[in-house]
């Protein structure tokens, strides 16, 4: 997870506010979309919908655009058909990725990825070539800001959480994928702020890298985040503190 976060740091200081803004909202809008048509479009009884409504609201995303992606994967509004899918493949160095995305073009979206994994000195595999190297968790950020850690740790153990570190200037709450929902909601009924709720994947075992490697890599994550289909990019690579300044400089 480590690597991860770092990276997500990285990607968010060097962002262009603008354009990341409005892709977040599409891969937001997308989510809303998706989750309504799997779980049905009432907030009440679909977790994840709610998990994604409340990103939405985080995002600052107007209320008719939630409510309308909410009505399109309920079939009430006409619009895209959206489904979700996954690859894998290595990059430089062996890093594992997998790469999920939700798209309405499935062989757009293969070609896409196929080029970015080319491109950059990477593999794209088969499915279940690298799943098996991450495990799906749930994580929940807090705003670390006026909050001591052993007070977040001990509050986050009482809801249910498996663990929690800090990272940055947020607190990370780690959760059994089938806990995210009720952890954060208790979370947030004894008042701690949550940014956000997602799973992600973490890698069971990290592969270290020197500066060339890195670097190789994090220009193929940068082209997996730039392409709209992509919802997330997880690798197992890890940076040193000296490597990771050198990457902050790109």
């Amino acid at each position: 997870m480590a690597g991860h976060s770092k990276w997500a740091n990285i990607k968010h200081r060097k962002a262009r506010q603008d354009a990341a803004r409005s892709k977040a909202f599409t891969r937001i809008i997308r989510e809303l979309t998706v989750a309504a048509r799997e779980g049905g479009g009432d907030v009440a009884s679909n977790p994840r919908l709610s998990l994604a409504v409340d990103n939405a609201k985080a995002a600052n995303m107007p209320k008719d655009n939630i409510e309308r992606a909410i009505k399109k994967g309920t079939g009430e509004l006409e619009g895209e058909s959206y489904e979700e899918v996954t690859f894998e493949g290595y990059g430089p160095g062996g890093v594992a990725y997998f790469v999920e995305c939700t798209t309405d073009n499935n062989n757009r979206t293969v070609s896409e990825i196929r080029h970015a994994f080319s491109k950059h000195g990477g593999n794209m595999g088969t499915n279940g070539s690298v799943a098996f190297l991450f495990e799906q968790k749930g994580i929940i950020s807090i705003p670390a800001s006026g909050l001591e850690e052993d007070d977040v740790m001990l509050a986050a153990i009482d809801a249910g959480a498996e663990d929690m570190k800090a990272e940055g200037d947020v607190f990370e709450v780690i959760t059994a994928r089938e806990d995210l929902y009720a952890v954060r909601t208790v979370l947030e009924e004894s008042g701690y702020n949550v940014d956000s709720a997602e799973l992600q994947r973490l890698p069971a075992t990290e592969v270290e890298v020197d500066a060339d490697t890195a670097l190789s890599n994090l220009k193929m994550m940068e082209r997996f985040e730039d392409l709209d289909d992509v919802t997330n990019v997880f690798t197992n690579m890890r940076m040193s503190d000296e490597v990771m300044a050198q990457a902050e400089k790109l």
